[in-house]
């Protein structure tokens, strides 16, 4: 379909942007970026970003002080925009969502089916910066905004080291990186760089880890007596999932940190023989082939034996089609 995003918002004077809970750097950087961008096309509409407080790596960007983190009421928004999610997982911002007159889904997840009046979904693409990227007028663009997109890129594509890279993602970092930011340091400071406390709960997570289905599959958990000891919240959590999927001969990695009584959120990542999006879809979840989550309720047992049916079946499938194409050639 044809989409002409300053167009959507002609005559608007009341533009609200929102993303997902517990807000990650592709959704975060998508916000930021759109606000920036709205704000210099349309000088005279009111545009605010409603978002959970973002991570103190991020603290940097233009735009992380106007987010507005509490939610408060607010006049209905002519139009109003969710980036990186579902409109299922908005929390505090759902009610503006609800009320606004115009609403727009802008999305690279293959989970989201559609929540907006206008929905732009491209699963193809490796991070919703990269759909913003290409809705823009590159000539509006300006050093901040390029910043802000390249984060995001950078952060849903594993500094473009996952399979989501595309020829097309590079040449678009390229052409973010000369507007003259420092990316070596936003990828150290964003992406890479822990705390002396996270680094000291990564480990911990590291060696308590299990390794199962033949060892191809690795788990970790941290309940919340181990979170509060270490006086760290979710946000203190991100990386492990993905430092746990990096060890050596591992397909899946499941990283579940515990939200209450029984109550456990799940990270997954995994190599190209389990699509995890398929697997978190059986317990509400979702997210990309090779990175996605969800909720889950039980023991932490109960959590992995429950994952570990479904992605032995994904093991089983791929060694019987790879064994198949084997024998045909």
């Amino acid at each position: 379909m044809s989409f002409d995003l300053l167009e959507e918002c002609k005559n608007a004077k009341r533009i609200g942007i929102t993303g997902h809970v517990r807000p990650d750097g592709d959704c975060l950087c998508a916000c930021l970026g759109l606000w920036q961008y709205l704000g210099k096309c349309l000088a005279t509409a009111e545009i605010k970003v409603f978002l959970e407080k973002p991570a103190d790596i991020f603290k940097e960007m233009k735009g992380v002080r106007e987010i507005n983190s509490d939610f408060p009421e607010e006049a209905p928004f002519d139009v109003f925009f969710v980036l990186d999610t579902s409109t299922d997982r908005l929390g505090g911002a759902e009610k503006y969502f609800k009320a606004a007159e115009k609403t727009i889904n802008i999305d690279h997840h293959v989970s989201n089916m559609g929540g907006g009046q206008i929905n732009i979904i491209r699963p193809e693409v490796g991070s919703t910066c990269e759909v913003l990227y290409d809705l823009l007028d590159l000539d509006q663009l300006d050093r901040d905004m390029a910043m802000a997109l390249y984060v995001g890129i950078i952060h849903d594509t594993g500094v473009f080291q996952y399979s989501n890279t595309t020829p097309a993602t590079l040449e678009k970092g390229a052409k973010l990186i000369g507007y003259g930011f420092d990316f070596p340091k936003l990828i150290l400071e964003t992406f890479y760089q822990k705390t002396y406390v996270q680094a000291q709960v990564m480990g911990r997570a590291l060696m308590e880890s299990i390794r199962f289905l033949g060892g191809c599959c690795i788990v970790s958990s941290i309940d919340k007596k181990t979170m509060d000891f270490y006086n760290v919240e979710p946000k203190d959590l991100d990386g492990i999932v993905n430092q746990l999927r990096n060890i050596q001969g591992i397909d899946c990695a499941i990283f579940m940190y515990e939200t209450g009584v029984l109550e456990y959120k799940v990270s997954m990542r995994s190599s190209e023989k389990v699509n995890v999006a398929e697997v978190a879809a059986y317990f509400g979840g979702g997210g990309h082939a090779r990175a996605a989550g969800c909720n889950m309720t039980g023991t932490f047992h109960d959590c992995v034996n429950n994952l570990s049916l479904h992605i032995e079946k994904a093991l089983k499938k791929w060694e019987a089609e790879h064994d198949e194409w084997n024998c045909n050639h």
